[in-house]
């Protein structure tokens, strides 16, 4: 399967967003197999405003009403997450020539069933993956648990997507990590289309090389 997996360091830290920005780069398919929380606008139709072309975004297969890890969502609702249903959607989702990023919900360890993690979900799609971060206080801890993490699981990953402000924090996590650094995605004074189309347009070359290794 031909799957790149968006995932961060923690929540809040910018996923969707660069979601957008690596789905316009590549001209790729965006999906967000499970969304928790549906309040506001969500992801996936946040991804929709700020792409040129909306069409590329798939509609999401378990969509719940909590502000929350994807079980407890669920188990709320009285539903659980099914891994299979998502593996078997990626498949049907495949496309000649075309990418699927998939955005996950938080980070590697977020819980999408009793016993069932999202980075099982990453290897069982044999997705390549870029990893969100941004600095704060703690950030330095959480990159390198989540390097930690991918590189004992085996997973490929392409590299990191560090967002906001410039800090020499970065730097450190990819001498340490040895994931190299695909861009920065600065602070955004208009979130929109061009903005992301900027942002798409800067990190492609780095992406491209980054998936001919």
């Amino acid at each position: 399967m031909n799957n790149i997996f968006i995932t961060g360091i923690g929540t809040g830290v910018g996923k969707t967003v660069a979601s957008a920005c690596v789905t316009e780069a590549l001209g790729a398919l965006y999906w967000k197999p499970v969304q928790a929380g549906l309040q506001d606008a969500t992801d996936t139709q946040t991804v929709r405003a700020l792409l040129s072309e909306p069409g590329l975004v798939q509609d999401e297969l378990y969509r719940l009403r909590m502000p929350a890890s994807p079980h407890l969502a669920a188990r709320k609702e009285g539903l659980i997450i099914y891994e299979d249903r998502i593996i078997e959607r990626a498949k049907q989702l495949q496309h000649p020539g075309k990418p699927l990023v998939i955005e996950g919900a938080g980070g590697l360890m977020v819980p999408l069933n009793g016993d069932y993690f999202t980075i099982d979900l990453v290897k069982a799609l044999e997705a390549k993956v870029i990893v969100v971060a941004q600095n704060y206080l703690g950030s330095i801890n959480h990159c390198m648990l989540t390097a930690m993490a991918l590189r004992n699981a085996e997973i490929p990953v392409l590299g990191w997507i560090f967002n906001g402000d410039y800090h020499s924090n970065e730097d450190d996590i990819i001498s340490w990590s040895h994931y190299p650094r695909i861009t920065r995605i600065p602070r955004a004074r208009r979130l929109n289309r061009d903005f992301v189309a900027l942002q798409a347009e800067s990190m492609k070359p780095a992406l491209l090389h980054q998936l001919a290794l």
